[in-house]
């Protein structure tokens, strides 16, 4: 059996163990942080600190019915939830934690990681249409338009960092970088590092950009029909997504794995928690937008200035090498 495969298999193994232990400690950190912000009792309540309060949260999804509405397409139904953390985990797979230290090396490890992530559009909208529900329906067609629109500059912010680097290979991109934060791309990047962390807020439907599975104002959205284990899992690929997202973010602006003193690991980790625990402040602490506002916000403002950041990244790249080769 060839090596790189026995590599991707156990890393495999390891980011679906990972993904569940990321989520029972998400979930207590977010009880956590709304407790603080919003002054909730009950994350303090259950269990010291509130620590039994992510198993009592997963025993009650564990016992919940899984239900299915009458007329619903029991395969389209079923797949949704399934096809939303499936690809999650070969997102993982790219991702350098430290020098060497990665589950696949791929030269366009940032494209594939762009790719599958699309796929969660699919499953949004398969979990709506499937539904054979309303409001089902319109919470998958928000959905769609949100994760979409936001795709775009995303995309745009990436690739201004991946001229910079010259490569699409996240480890090459970290190497790139020095230990220091005045050397990380973030210094050469601000603009770019704003646009994707807005962006990933909204693709990942994170508040304030919660518009898809907005109880008040669509019903829970494209999940109205799902419980139990089916809302479950595309309650843990949220979370899962919220760690891809960072740790790219973490890869191509941050430094990666590159700090002082501490372990390569150590320091990814510590940054891409550092990401995670900011999702999280804007959740209970911002009020969420209108629909409208949310896509004004991608097309008229987040599109044209990663559009321009790209335009001004490629050419003082270009510049710089024409300087170069005049030299």
């Amino acid at each position: 059996m060839p090596a790189e495969f026995i590599r991707i298999l156990i890393g495999l193994v390891a980011v679906a163990i990972s993904v569940g232990l990321i989520g029972l400690v998400m979930v207590w950190v977010e009880r956590k942080v709304a407790g603080h912000i919003q002054r909730r009792p009950g994350p303090y309540e259950v269990g010291p600190s509130g620590l039994l309060q992510p198993l009592a949260d997963a025993l009650k999804l564990v016992g919940k019915q899984l239900f299915m509405p009458d007329k619903a397409d029991p395969i389209l139904f079923w797949l949704a939830p399934v096809l939303s953390f499936l690809p999650v985990l070969l997102l993982f797979l790219p991702l350098p934690l430290g020098d060497g230290l990665y589950a696949l090396d791929v030269n366009l490890g940032l494209l594939l990681i762009l790719a599958f992530s699309g796929l969660a559009v699919l499953s949004l909208l398969l979990g709506g249409w499937a539904s054979n529900n309303k409001y089902g329906l319109l919470g998958a067609a928000r959905a769609v338009a949100q994760s979409v629109a936001y795709e775009i500059p995303l995309l745009l912010s990436v690739l201004a960092v991946s001229f910079v680097a010259g490569s699409l290979n996240l480890a090459e991109v970290v190497k790139g970088q020095g230990t220091w934060p005045w050397n990380w791309n973030i210094m050469t990047q601000p603009l770019a590092f704003l646009i994707y962390m807005v962006s990933a807020l909204g693709e990942t439907n994170r508040a304030p950009f919660d518009l898809p599975e907005a109880e008040s104002e669509l019903t829970a959205g494209f999940h109205t029909e799902y419980s139990g284990m089916g809302f479950g899992l595309f309650f843990l690929a949220e979370y899962a997504n919220m760690v891809v997202v960072c740790a790219v973010a973490t890869a191509l602006f941050l430094g990666g794995w590159n700090g002082p003193v501490l372990p390569g690991p150590v320091w990814f980790v510590l940054k891409v928690s550092l990401l995670m625990l900011l999702m999280v402040f804007f959740r209970w602490t911002y009020p969420r937008v209108r629909f409208d506002q949310l896509l004004n916000i991608n097309w008229k403002w987040l599109m044209p200035l990663a559009v321009l950041n790209l335009l001004a990244t490629s050419f003082f790249v270009k510049l710089a090498q024409f300087t170069e080769v005049r030299w």
